[in-house]
């Protein structure tokens, strides 16, 4: 798209060649941090007999790779708004790589601990930069590049499990080291990005300099809107997150408390469900594209609402079924709120980014380390029973404001 003001490159790039291979290439790394991420989580029941856990020391684990991989987030994000650092990303996959090493040697459970916490800083780096080269390769199709980056993250979060269920749960603790390849490869990948994201950086800076000041585009929105809308999204990532929790994490203690079933059997129902999470966030940002931020969100929440209700009342085989549409419904929603974030706040792609990766981090796990805790006082069961109401809280997007921008 040619610039209309003056000969200046234009900051606006089609999707083909280099900008769809930077996208294919940031999903496909973000698919492979997730996936090492998603070990955590997916060897629970493996760890929890191995070191005789409690589901509270359970929750525990969650909530420290959550914290870590959450508080940094914003931080992170407005520091690079300032100035960015391109080979960050490797970094912070560099510090994935040693937690899984040490998780997989771990003879403690502060060890495992100090494991989890290294995992989460390294997403800490990784993912408020990660959705800046999102967003700086999309053409100007926002939507269709944060579900790109995402599904990626989904799609490693479902692998996850299973290939623990292949190689770390029959074989023991020790093989989780199988999974330093990835991270190998995502520090590879993560440094030809690298090199993109400085080049362009530069191209950018050459664009500024030459754009008139009317180039910009500025909040339609007062601050006080801005900031119920802000409020309204952080309450959605809450409902929306601390649902997801009960199903990342205890989803296989569910089905294995419930109806009996065999650990690998519950991990290829988790796999299931998050293959239809990824299915889901594909979906959305394309579908906000075209038919606007606010219609994905009030859909995505509130839509859950009926299948998630229904979930804890049924038998094996229905569960497994309603477990497809709330992945799909309830996954559409993240890529919608954070473009619709950005929007609020143009200018802050690293500030957002950061503040509602880091928000769902935490969200996860504060809501894991609490599950756990009621869960240990009552039963599994009620945990979800409970947790089965969250998605009506998406009735507040009834508050978001219709975001306009003008140049």
């Amino acid at each position: 798209m040619q610039s209309s003001h003056g000969s200046g490159r234009s900051p606006r790039r089609h999707l083909s060649g280099p900008v769809l291979t930077v996208l294919l290439a940031i999903s496909f790394s973000h698919l492979l941090n997730d996936t090492i991420q998603a070990v955590i989580p997916a060897i629970y029941p493996l760890l929890k007999e191995t070191f005789q856990l409690t589901f509270g020391q359970v929750g525990l684990i969650t909530l420290t790779f959550q914290l870590t991989a959450s508080v940094l987030q914003p931080i992170v994000g407005l520091y690079a708004d300032h100035r960015p650092v391109p080979y960050s990303l490797a970094t912070g996959m560099g510090m994935t790589l040693l937690g899984i090493i040490l998780l997989s040697v771990a003879g403690s459970y502060a060890l495992l601990l100090i494991a989890a916490g290294l995992v989460g800083f390294g997403s800490s780096v990784f993912h408020p930069e990660a959705s800046r080269v999102a967003r700086l390769a999309s053409g100007g199709k926002h939507g269709f590049a944060q579900s790109l980056f995402q599904v990626g993250g989904n799609a490693g979060t479902s692998f996850g499990p299973l290939l623990a269920a292949v190689i770390v749960v029959p074989h023991g603790q020790l093989n989780i080291a199988w999974f330093t390849l990835a991270a190998f490869a995502g520090i590879v990948v993560l440094l030809w990005i690298g090199g993109w994201y400085r080049q362009r950086l530069v191209e950018d800076r050459e664009v500024v300099t030459s754009r008139p000041r009317g180039a910009w585009i500025r909040p339609a929105l007062p601050r006080g809107k801005v900031v119920v809308g802000v409020l309204v999204l952080m309450a959605l990532i809450f409902s929306k997150y601390f649902y997801l929790a009960s199903m990342t994490s205890y989803y296989t203690f569910f089905l294995i408390h419930k109806f009996n079933t065999s650990i690998q059997l519950s991990q290829i129902f988790l796999f299931i469900f998050l293959f239809s999470v990824a299915v889901g966030t594909i979906l959305g940002g394309p579908i906000g594209d075209r038919f606007g931020r606010k219609v994905v969100i009030w859909t995505s929440i509130l839509g859950v609402a009926p299948f998630s209700l229904l979930l804890p009342h049924v038998d094996l085989f229905w569960v497994g079924v309603l477990s497809v549409p709330i992945g799909i419904i309830l996954a559409s929603a993240f890529s919608a709120i954070l473009v619709y974030a950005q929007e609020l706040m143009p200018g802050k792609v690293g500030l957002v980014a950061g503040l509602f990766f880091g928000l769902a981090f935490g969200m996860g796990g504060i809501a894991s380390a609490v599950l756990g805790e009621i869960a240990d006082r009552t039963s599994i069961e009620f945990v979800f029973l409970i947790c089965s109401f969250l998605p009506l809280i998406g009735t507040l997007t009834c508050f978001l404001p219709d975001v306009r921008t003008r140049r």
